[in-house]
């Protein structure tokens, strides 16, 4: 079996094997200059890129600090309606209490048991019967 060996033809018009191996050095060249530009270039734009974010972040906080500014205002404000309706509470719940106290002692008295006060009272009275005997019982 013989072998054919087929050599390319060079058709002038393309041209020779030099020009293509310029072109194709020349191509082997211009993506080392992109590659080192997109180096160069890359670095740079990496620092825009933190500068950008660095901005956006100052932002940020900024904003975080208004709204927790105000929220902070808001529950300061909410803490002072509730603290003047607490006191409002208090207030309606000592007439309530005073009310049931009143209404449970007229109670206790129409069915014949006497008050604190009543007992307080007689309790004085006995206080000064008891020294009146004492004094009462020396003398004899």
């Amino acid at each position: 079996m013989a072998k054919v060996i087929l050599k390319k033809k060079i058709d002038p018009s393309t041209g020779t094997p030099s020009d293509v191996k310029s072109y194709a050095r020349k191509i082997w060249l211009a993506g080392l200059g992109a590659y080192a530009k997109i180096g160069q270039e890359g670095s740079e734009y990496f620092q825009e890129l933190i500068k950008a974010g660095q901005v956006v972040e100052k932002k940020g906080k900024k904003v975080v600090a208004e709204k927790l500014e105000a929220a902070n205002a808001e529950i300061d404000e909410a803490k002072s309606e509730v603290s003047t309706f607490k006191g409002r509470v208090e207030v309606q719940l000592d007439k309530v209490e005073k009310a049931f106290d009143t209404r449970v002692a007229s109670a206790l008295n129409r069915i014949g048991i006497p008050s604190k006060h009543d007992v307080e009272t007689l309790s004085a009275k006995l206080d000064e019967l008891t020294a009146l005997l004492e004094r009462v019982a020396r003398k004899s």
